[in-house]
């Protein structure tokens, strides 16, 4: 259906239109403020006291094939191994590019 854009509008159909979209935007934000909230209950905030809380972690130990890179300190694969410097300390490849 085409609409005529320059044709005369009537006062009544603008403010029924506005109240209208009054409306559906509270019922958007209201609709947001519980999904924002439900979000937020879930995440912890870095400060927050863990003290209480146990670890759950299994650290596994380093295994033969892997080193630990002198420059960022990661323990990568002997596949990652760019170089060694003078001292016998490895470097990674992402740490020597």
């Amino acid at each position: 259906m085409a609409q005529d854009y320059d044709s005369p509008r009537s006062k009544d159909e603008d403010e029924e239109s506005l109240q209208a979209l009054g409306k559906s935007s509270q019922n958007a934000s209201n609709d947001m403020d519980d999904d924002e909230n439900a979000i937020a209950e879930d995440y912890e905030l870095p400060g927050a006291d863990l003290s209480n809380e146990d670890a759950s972690v299994t650290v596994i130990p380093m295994q033969g094939d892997e080193f630990i890179c002198s420059e960022c300190f990661l323990v990568k694969h002997r596949s990652q191994l760019a170089y060694t410097t003078p001292d016998g300390q490895p470097v990674c490849k992402e740490c020597a590019a």
